[in-house]
């Protein structure tokens, strides 16, 4: 795997006015997502790779728009991330149906989130 960005993903504080914005600004179209458990809006740029919408979690560490790279192991690279001197955030955590995502925060703070997809 080249762990290349796969995925992008904005937290926001209100949905439908984040997706009005990025409807006038960048004519986005949105539609919800059925990953369950939870309201998750994907977002059709036009062009790959595609993002996606949610209210920001508690857990998250600010509003933003985050990068996910698609990774061959959540846990390992967190390992990996952990040794170089970065700092696990958010660990291993399932989307049901979908895979696994995890944020490590690299030395200057910036977070950073990987994807690994379930393999069938």
């Amino acid at each position: 795997m080249t762990n290349h960005l796969c995925h992008f993903e904005l937290m926001v504080s209100d949905v439908e006015k984040a997706k009005k914005f990025y409807s006038a600004v960048f004519d986005w179209k949105f539609s919800e997502s059925a990953v369950p458990g939870m309201r998750y809006v994907e977002i059709n740029t036009g062009k790959e790779p595609g993002g996606g919408m949610m209210k920001k979690p508690d857990a998250a560490p600010m509003y933003g728009i985050g990068t996910y790279f698609l990774v061959d192991s959540v846990d390992e690279t967190m390992k990996k991330a952990a040794a170089a001197g970065g700092c696990v955030h958010i660990p291993k955590m399932e989307i049901p149906t979908i895979g696994w995502w995890g944020l490590f925060m690299d030395p200057d703070g910036i977070p950073v989130m990987v994807f690994e997809p379930l393999r069938k």
